[in-house]
């Protein structure tokens, strides 16, 4: 079914681009030596658009590099972004999570938005505990996560808190890493190891 839809792509790309070159010659049959140079570049436009689309997903590979996890190994390796941070995408409680690896913070921290997504109600949680942060003290709610897990390595019952204010990441603090036998940063990748 994939290679069918490909091959409608294709054919619409191909009647496309006949269009346009006979709408090119006949608006320019006085000059068709100029017209020529152009449909050629125009042409060498059209063939590097599509390579670009085609390359697409390898290109976004190697501007952006994603982590890498070995489950069998008990290891995962995550590149550092390009604003210096490292991020870690996990599930806790089966909901897809993004994470900033933060060895200042003590715990996990969720999001009120990341907290909601693994159902953990923030509305219904009691805010009892503080944590100091860049932005001044804000009020905690200690919870426990039935799962997180990364791509095959999964822990259970996990210690985090839900922060009650503005928090545009959750954070992976020590509570998590320590879980971990190695943590250690070489050549612009974060090594976890079990």
């Amino acid at each position: 079914m994939n290679t069918d839809f490909d091959t409608a792509h294709l054919v619409y790309l191909i009647v496309l681009g006949c269009a346009v070159m006979m709408w090119f010659f006949a608006a320019n049959r006085d000059s068709l030596g100029k017209t020529l140079q152009q449909a050629a570049v125009w042409g060498a436009i059209f063939i590097g658009v599509i390579a670009a689309i085609g390359l697409w997903d390898d290109v976004r590979g190697t501007v952006a590099p994603r982590q890498s996890v070995s489950a069998e190994a008990g290891r995962i390796e995550l590149p550092r972004a390009p604003d210096g941070h490292y991020y870690l995408d996990a599930e806790v409680n089966g909901a897809p999570i993004r994470f900033v690896v933060d060895t200042g913070a003590s715990d996990i921290v969720l999001s009120r938005e990341d907290a909601a997504a693994a159902g953990l109600r923030p509305e219904n949680l009691n805010f009892t505990g503080q944590a100091s942060t860049a932005n001044g003290i804000v009020r905690t709610a200690p919870v426990r996560l039935d799962t997180i897990s990364v791509e095959g390595l999964s822990d259970r019952g996990v210690r985090a808190v839900v922060n009650s204010g503005e928090l545009r990441e959750s954070l992976l603090g020590m509570g998590y890493l320590e879980r971990f036998r190695s943590v250690q940063i070489t050549g612009g990748t974060l090594i976890l190891e079990r």
